[in-house]
């Protein structure tokens, strides 16, 4: 299918364009899962998420939007099998006591109260049965004293791994759940950088302009791989989810720009693919990378290589952020491989990297999707570029991007 001109990319080399949805109008997308041929999006400025039938990847087609409580976020979510869980946290785009920047620099706990009761928002996991993926039936609600939870790992079975704010820290901790019943999920475990537990006494070593905060840990087998954000990556043993414990933290922030965003074990090659989240416009937070790690001694990660950065065009001049945001996370129900990783780039689109030579990675495949045809984000002075936020691969192959603005993406490769 050739894209209508609406829709036709601002570059493209062996991607292509093969749907699109607005999302009933909530054109505004982060986290997306793909379940029994339906996408489940969360949303970051309209609230909620929302899910579209595409069955028929050529015609996507909007079915609902399911709204979440008042002065919630509920931007990332995950599924597997017939369940899906949703985050609940305070939305910090419209706490006014804080800006952009002060969400990104430093520990979140400094900037405001983290308590417990009742806040105008909702903090926790909402768990849905998805039989029926057209329409979710909420079955239970886990609350969590404090900001709530940022993001979740659920890979199915008995355990999900989240990232949450609890009273008494700095920033996001990781949080061990049992599921064993989805209808009355309960914390079992927390796991933490020395010095965030400040209501334990402890005190940070990092210079305080540093945020230390896990956005999530991917878990493959009994090894959870945590991305810190200016706090590096860690790994972790959780083979007794009761008391994980950490086997290595390595920070790379200074001298390079932070934000660590994901960190993908690949254990069948003993590679790590970790990637870092550009915040700001235009590099104001620095030049972000992809980076390989070798894992095959889980204890001891060494850096092998980055990822090469977008260089067709001046993306910087472009405005609006350049620089990694996601990348796919080879989920059971998804396309999986430890030789090909896709990376979202934000303005520039999305990223496929073959990693066959890990020491020299090379990018295979990429595509920007056109600007957005009108602004969901409803902050003053935004530009009107694209943001790819978030990529999901299905088994078959077909790439599910989001934006922040412009809608769901659905696109193929003939590299794979």
């Amino acid at each position: 299918m050739k894209p209508s001109s609406e829709h036709r990319p601002d570059h493209a080399h062996r991607m292509r364009i093969v749907g699109h949805s607005d999302q009933g109008g909530f054109a505004d997308g982060v986290q997306v899962m793909v379940s029994r041929g339906h996408a489940f999006v969360g949303h970051v400025y309209s609230g909620g998420f929302s899910i579209i039938d595409v069955r028929d990847p050529r015609q996507p087609r909007f079915v609902r939007r399911i709204t979440q409580p008042p002065g919630t976020w509920s931007q990332h979510l995950q599924t597997h099998g017939d369940l899906l869980l949703v985050v609940n946290m305070k939305d910090m785009l419209r706490d006014q006591q804080l800006s952009q920047q002060d969400y990104y620099s430093g520990s979140i706990g400094d900037k405001i109260e983290i308590s417990g009761g009742e806040n105008g928002y909702s903090a926790g996991m909402r768990v849905f049965d998805i039989a029926d993926p057209a329409n979710p039936r909420e079955i239970a609600f886990m609350a969590l004293d404090g900001l709530g939870v940022h993001r979740i790992w659920y890979a199915g079975g008995r355990w999900a791994y989240l990232s949450a704010l609890p009273p008494g820290f700095t920033d996001d901790i990781l949080v061990i759940v049992d599921l064993s019943d989805p209808t009355r999920p309960r914390p079992v475990s927390r796991l933490w950088l020395p010095g965030m537990h400040a209501a334990g006494g402890e005190v940070r070593s990092w210079d305080p302009k540093y945020r230390y905060a896990l956005h999530h840990a991917i878990v493959k087998d009994d090894l959870a791989c945590g991305a810190w954000r200016d706090g590096g990556v860690t790994t972790i043993d959780v083979s007794d989810r009761y008391h994980p414990k950490l086997l290595a933290h390595r920070n790379f922030c200074p001298p390079f720009a932070g934000g660590t965003h994901n960190a993908l074990p690949l254990l069948d090659r003993g590679l790590l693919v970790v990637v870092e989240e550009a915040v700001f416009d235009e590099r104001a937070d620095g030049i972000k990378h992809g980076w390989i790690f070798n894992i095959e001694v889980p204890s001891n990660p060494v850096s092998i290589a980055t990822l090469p950065i977008p260089a067709e065009r001046d993306y910087v001049a472009k405005g609006g952020q350049f620089g990694p945001h996601n990348l796919h996370e080879n989920r059971p129900e998804s396309f999986q491989s430890s030789d090909w990783v896709f990376v979202t780039y934000q303005n520039a689109g999305i990223r496929l990297y073959d990693i066959r030579d890990p020491f020299r990675p090379v990018e295979a495949a990429s595509l920007v999707p056109p600007a957005p045809a009108k602004m969901i984000d409803y902050r003053t002075g935004r530009p009107r570029v694209v943001d790819t936020t978030d990529v999901f691969v299905d088994r078959e192959g077909l790439i599910y991007c989001t934006d922040s603005n412009a809608g769901l993406y659905i696109l193929e490769t003939d590299v794979l």
